[in-house]
């Protein structure tokens, strides 16, 4: 493996892909579409300001995934593609380009756009660039499209790391275990926590049902259920556009995230465990690369954990902690895989 310092980063944003997957994230699914958000354009004077409110609160920090990018090494590649005639995306011009980001346009050849024009062209220029470039250590794909999961597979078997960057609930599975590592876009350093609207939120604006009246008092009207964030379990988001609608529908997922980070942690230390004695102490830091090996977009922090430790101690039911001198050692306890 390269040494950090020496590390050089290929940065390659799907840039429709994760605009869309935001907005959709906090204002409901196909909100993007229903709304009209790739022509909206904020400036002019019949603008609705419900819709600039919410498409303001969606606004994605090109910044903090920059930032994060440069933590691996040298950015030496920097791309987003993108239709930048198409207001919304405009919009991020100024943003983009004082980092350096290569805004690489893409043309649409109808009206209803090219569903696929990202996709194909960002994996053309990845592969072109394994080959050019010898000494990218890294490729990170800012996109949660299931269409990328083959370029993730090739980058890894030309000796690439891979990282993959997406929005919670707009990001395949299949795509997060291909990547050596996967973030959700909401828990990098500097994004703020923004409440998610429920989807009859994000359509206050629709015209009233018949026999409904507009003016009804909001006490008298139905309640909500309160929107379930999800955390690991994601569907694949195919749309780019603003008239397609996504390719499968959103399977129905009632895992705990909290559940689904205890079996993951139980299944690490049997692994460790499985490797030597039953009862010996297993080192925190092996713990958690076998576990973001196991599943790339395992993260404490979206679970409401300042650090790793913090997860473990929550977990002492299952497995003890010991402190040994600087380092931290865990190991199951044993009847713990029955009591998960």
């Amino acid at each position: 493996m390269t040494e950090p310092n020496d590390a050089r980063v290929g940065l390659y944003i799907d840039f429709d892909n994760i605009v869309i997957s935001r907005y959709q994230q906090l204002h409901g699914r196909n909100a993007f579409q229903r709304d009209g958000i790739r022509d909206f354009d904020k400036s002019r004077a019949d603008a609705d300001p419900e819709i600039a409110a919410r498409l303001a609160a969606a606004t994605v920090d090109f910044n903090a995934i920059i930032d994060f990018a440069l933590s691996f090494g040298a950015l030496v590649v920097n791309r987003a593609y993108a239709d930048w005639s198409v207001p919304v995306n405009a919009n991020y011009q100024r943003q983009l380009m004082s980092r350096a980001v290569d805004l690489t346009q893409l043309f649409t050849a109808t009206t209803r756009g090219t569903k696929n024009g990202a996709d194909i062209r960002l994996a053309v220029d990845v592969v072109e660039d394994l080959f050019r470039l010898p000494d990218l250590t890294h490729v990170i794909i800012v996109a949660g499209d299931s269409d990328y999961i083959a370029l993730a597979q090739k980058s890894k078997r030309l000796g690439r790391f891979v990282v993959g960057i997406g929005v919670a609930g707009s990001t395949s599975t299949s795509l997060a275990a291909a990547c050596d590592e996967f973030e959700d876009y909401g828990s990098l350093p500097g994004i703020e926590k923004v409440a998610a609207t429920s989807d009859a939120a994000a359509t206050t604006t629709e015209k009233p049902k018949a026999g409904k009246k507009a003016s009804e008092p909001a006490d008298k009207q139905p309640k909500e259920a309160p929107t379930k964030v999800r955390k690991f379990t994601t569907n694949p988001m195919f749309s780019h556009t603003d008239d397609m609608q996504f390719d499968e529908p959103e399977p129905a997922d009632d895992t705990d995230p909290q559940t689904v980070a205890t079996d993951l942690l139980v299944r690490a230390l049997q692994i460790g465990h499985a490797k030597g004695d039953a009862d010996e102490w297993l080192n925190t830091g092996t713990v958690k690369n076998q576990m973001r090996r196991m599943d790339p977009s395992f993260n404490e922090k979206p679970l409401g954990y300042r650090s790793f430790t913090d997860f473990l101690a929550s977990r002492s039911d299952l497995a003890e902690l010991q402190e040994d001198g600087p380092q931290r050692l865990i190991r199951l306890r044993p009847d713990a895989a029955g009591r998960r």
